[in-house]
């Protein structure tokens, strides 16, 4: 039976001379696997609306734990701006791929939600690298590696705490602080507030450009300490931020 869901492709390959299969991270399904017969023809109508970051409504024949066939897609949002600039495409390239390791296990309307109004404000213009690491901390949770931002965690004061530490994955007190990079309190208090503000409430985002750089790096090795993730899109990400 023909169904329709709504969802953004975060992955497609070829399948033959001219079909694909794209991996459709849906809000009824979570993830599933997609037959696109003829899409990558010439003259497919399915050839332009089954490429990667494309959002919308696909109409399948869906098939639980096997795939689905693909019969037409109703686009929701183009997401124009991302898609003509190479730094927003790096942002959200390594978003679709991030999101695709944390959705093989966890099926979650939060999760899907937080995702989709990640893009659509990359795509309204906001800072990209701040929206893009709201979501990152988001996700640690769902990675079983969420961050300890209440106590010391060598020894569980919840005072004099002069660090935040990637490589023990959490804050540092005075007592148990030894060659730590220090992190200013003001920037723990701005990573709490990206793991409780709603993306698709943000409007705006005040926060001077150094600082969400510090939290970029911060992030940035704490990923590397503990989710076990490698991307390629987060290496061409950082080589693309540099030029820019």
């Amino acid at each position: 039976m023909l169904e329709s869901v709504e969802g953004i492709i975060l992955k497609e390959t070829p399948f033959g001379d001219t079909s694909k299969i794209i991996n459709i991270f849906t809000k009824e399904y979570g993830l599933i696997g997609v037959m696109c017969k003829g899409a990558m023809g010439i003259k497919s109508k399915l050839r332009s609306s089954t490429l990667k970051i494309t959002y919308g409504k696909f109409q399948i024949y869906y098939k639980k734990d096997k795939l689905s066939l693909l019969s037409s897609v109703d686009i929701i949002n183009p997401l124009k701006n991302i898609k003509n600039d190479i730094l927003l495409i790096s942002y959200a390239s390594y978003l679709c791929d991030l999101i695709g390791q944390v959705s093989k296990d966890a099926t979650d309307a939060n999760l899907y939600n937080d995702f989709i109004n990640a893009l659509i404000k990359i795509d309204e213009g906001l800072n990209p690298m701040a929206i893009t690491n709201i979501l990152e901390v988001k996700l640690l949770d769902y990675l079983g590696v969420g961050l300890n931002l209440t106590s010391c965690i060598s020894c569980g004061k919840k005072t004099d705490i002069v660090a935040l530490s990637s490589e023990k994955g959490g804050l540092i007190c005075k007592d148990c602080y030894r060659d730590e990079r220090i992190v200013p309190i003001s920037i723990v208090k701005i990573i709490n507030m990206y793991y409780l503000v709603d993306i698709k409430s943000i409007d705006k985002i005040a926060i001077k450009d150094d600082i969400v750089e510090e939290i970029n790096r911060f992030l940035n090795s704490y990923y590397d300490d503990y989710t076990g993730l490698y991307l390629k899109s987060k290496d061409f990400l950082k080589t693309i931020a540099k030029l820019n």
